[in-house]
């Protein structure tokens, strides 16, 4: 018996002194590369042979060491604590507005209600000329929100230029605080299904929800679509509080573990719901990330509705904040997320020597409630597929430079729309006057194919086929340039929408754009489907 004894205890000490041994040498090492690094730092301070900016050298040293690790470890200056803060809170001192470069021109692409700018009559489509005297255009959209901020109560002075005949306005706006809600819109698609935008995960996202909710049920709404496409996540506590108006007190949301245990916990829904018979569709898409997957994921895994879309980001990461020297933050990966059958979501694999995606060996099996299998390591996996919309090349040319922007200021002028945004059809004769327009432009853009088709001379020249295939590609090129001639034609239905729905924008700000897709958006035409068929819904959970 002493023997076994002490055996044991021997065994205790050894693993006691191995622990501490361990403990040591990484300290050890912590120290010994904490100090190279410094005397490195002053080595390059004091003899390179070009003067340098010590606070940016550090910077980049402490950015390119977080590059090792994932792209949501991050270093927050105390110059940028202010910026952080906002994302966070969703709160800032301003005057209401969003702003884009569109064509180079500074413009007013939404205004959000109650605020100094929708007060004092600031209009979507304004173009913004100076800022407190000074001139904007062409200036970056990070310096002129610098322009906008400031301190609650202090007055700036604008002129915009409005509308075709270029009138020029001077506004004088009060900065105060303005909170960026998470639900920037909710309504009633038809008489029986009310529709919820969630936007973001900011402080008060669960307080809108469940007001939004009551007042579409008090509306009529018997079923609900609950719209988190684009929605990048935000506040792990708002996550659980959306879910928590969709399952039963006490059942668990979501679970964080990591390699502190002692960090490691499970949130569970801690409030009575609000509703957990009321028939709902979630729309997806590979841009809902984080927060917005939880409730997405809370929602499938309890077969509580269902998903529609396309599979999500795949963020399951958990970020910490922990304060540094001068009133800096590191924003630090502590935790994974686990969704209630088990699921992690993450789908990218960050382990220090760079990142891949699971492989199919590598993603396991998880059942829901009803007994439906899905898998881990790729976000989620809606419960119906749609498509997504592609558009042509020239479509995309004229969405995202601007171009239909800027029409449907000029249509809106000359076509004023007061009734219902969803009875807005914008007729061939119109669209005429659209190409008329259009065409004065002279755009210049690339296809696909034209890029294809240039790659390939390219490995033609190199290995030495080029003048024996030359005829075949000045004959691709022309035939893709006689069929561009005609793209404003052959693409008629999808520019028609798309600037329908600028034009949306324009006549009823967000809200009418949310309201104009109603009737054109797939994702939402899938979900009203199966919205209408209570069988089919309930078979594809599993009842």
């Amino acid at each position: 018996m002493k023997k076994k004894a002490y055996i044991g205890l021997t065994i205790i000490l050894s693993l006691v002194l191995l622990s501490y041994t361990y403990t040591n040498d990484k300290y050890f090492l912590i120290a010994k590369n904490l100090d190279i690094f410094a005397t490195l730092f002053k080595e390059v301070n004091a003899h390179y042979v070009d003067e340098v900016d010590p606070a940016e050298l550090v910077s980049v040293g402490i950015e390119s060491m977080l590059e090792t690790l994932d792209p949501y470890t991050n270093y927050i200056p105390e110059e940028e604590m202010d910026q952080f803060r906002t994302m966070t809170t969703g709160q800032y001192a301003g005057i209401g507005v969003l702003v884009g470069n569109i064509n180079g021109k500074v413009k007013v692409t939404r205004i959000y209600p109650g605020y100094s700018a929708e007060r004092e009559g600031v209009l979507v489509g304004d173009e913004i000329i100076s800022i407190a005297g000074e001139e904007v255009v062409g200036g970056s959209i990070p310096s002129i929100g610098h322009l906008l901020r400031g301190q609650p109560s202090s007055e700036v002075e604008m002129i915009i230029r409005r509308g075709t005949r270029g009138e020029l306005v001077q506004v004088t706006l009060q900065r105060e605080n303005i909170i960026v809600g998470n639900v920037p819109y909710y309504g009633m698609i038809n008489p029986y299904i009310g529709y919820i935008k969630l936007e973001d995960f900011a402080v008060g996202a669960g307080r809108e929800v469940k007001e939004a909710l009551n007042d579409l049920k008090s509306k009529g709404a018997r079923s609900l679509v609950l719209d988190l496409r684009g929605n990048g996540g935000g506040l792990l506590s708002e996550a659980v509080n959306v879910s928590n108006l969709f399952i039963e007190k006490g059942k668990p949301v979501v679970s964080t573990k990591g390699r502190i245990k002692d960090w490691n916990k499970t949130y569970k829904a801690l409030n009575s719901p609000t509703d957990t018979e009321i028939p709902l569709a979630v729309m997806i898409d590979n841009e809902s990330a984080s927060a917005a997957e939880i409730v997405a994921g809370v929602i499938q895994d309890y077969d509580r509705g269902i998903l529609i879309g396309r599979s999500t980001f795949g963020k399951g990461l958990v970020q910490t904040t922990r304060p540094l020297a001068y009133n800096a933050q590191l924003k630090v990966t502590t935790a994974k997320y686990y969704i209630p059958s088990g699921r992690c979501i993450q789908a990218i694999n960050y382990n220090g020597e760079g990142s891949a995606t699971y492989s199919e060996s590598e993603r396991v099996a998880f059942k829901t409630e009803n007994g439906r299998t899905f898998f881990d390591g790729s976000g989620l996996t809606p419960d119906i597929e749609v498509e997504e919309q592609l558009y042509s090349a020239l479509a995309r040319k004229l969405s995202y430079e601007g171009y239909l922007f800027d029409y449907a200021i000029i249509f809106s002028e000359k076509y004023p729309h007061n009734g219902d945004i969803r009875d807005l059809v914008i007729s061939d004769d119109q669209y005429g006057e659209f190409i008329a327009w259009i065409e004065d432009r002279n755009i210049l853009y690339k296809t696909n194919m034209e890029g294809y088709i240039d790659d390939m001379m390219e490995v033609a020249k190199e290995e030495l086929y080029f003048e024996q295939l030359s005829s075949e590609f000045e004959s691709l090129h022309s035939s893709i340039l006689e069929r561009k001639d005609q793209d404003l034609i052959n693409f008629k239905s999808e520019i028609k929408q798309l600037l329908e729905n600028e034009v949306a924008g324009i006549c009823k700000n967000y809200s009418g754009q949310i309201e104009f897709s109603f009737k054109t958006d797939p994702d939402i035409s899938k979900a009203l489907e199966l919205l209408a068929d209570n069988t089919a819904y309930r078979q594809i959970l599993g009842f």
